[in-house]
């Protein structure tokens, strides 16, 4: 990488982990365009050459740290050996659970937003390498499962939406049950998708 462009990927890099601080600690309302560039140590006109407003940088944000749970779990994955498919989607999201359920801060920035991590055509355009990837290491493990899928973006986006939706309050909350009681039923869950969507 060439010394401007190591420049640039450093003050956004910056502005991001900046207001990664700022929103988990501030909240999103409570922080300002000025907070996050004073804190970060740059100009305001740095800001607005690689976000459009304080939307676009939490947008953004949510769509890399959620590439980066996903890399993580996918680099956990690799340590591994299991072949079957399923099993392989179901450690994934065990590792996703288990990242989000370490670090409640990064669950309530992502919300249930877990989803913009993944695709290629979500709300914003990948950012870096993480993000890019992740939609191709599900492509390939798509490809060398041995199974043909019916709309295997449709699959994948309501494993990560029943995931989102259903973690966030058990997390925070324990309610109904704590995420250790709920993981059988929405592996379960998983399962059934995944078996609907393979066409026999």
């Amino acid at each position: 990488m060439k010394k401007v462009e190591l420049n640039k990927k450093k003050k956004q890099d910056a502005l991001l982990n900046t207001a990664y601080h700022l929103f988990t600690e501030k909240g999103f309302q409570k922080t300002s365009i000025s907070d996050i560039v004073n804190e970060a140590g740059v100009a305001k006109g740095t800001f607005y050459l690689y976000f459009k407003d304080k939307l676009d940088i939490r947008y953004k944000l949510i769509a890399k740290k959620s590439a980066e749970v996903f890399k993580h779990a996918y680099q956990e994955l690799q340590k591994q050996s299991i072949d079957n498919f399923e099993d392989k989607l179901i450690f994934i999201v065990d590792q996703v659970i288990e990242s989000l359920n370490d670090s409640p801060t990064l669950l309530k920035l992502i919300s249930k937003h877990l989803s913009w991590g993944m695709f290629k055509n979500s709300l914003v355009e990948p950012i870096d390498d993480a993000q890019r990837n992740i939609y191709d290491i599900y492509m390939d493990l798509l490809k060398n499962s041995g199974y043909e899928f019916d709309h295997p973006e449709v699959m994948i986006y309501m494993i990560i939406e029943i995931v989102a939706g259903s973690c966030y309050n058990v997390i925070l909350t324990k309610e109904p049950v704590p995420i250790d009681e709920l993981k059988p039923y929405l592996y379960q869950s998983i399962r059934l998708i995944i078996k609907n969507h393979i066409i026999s």
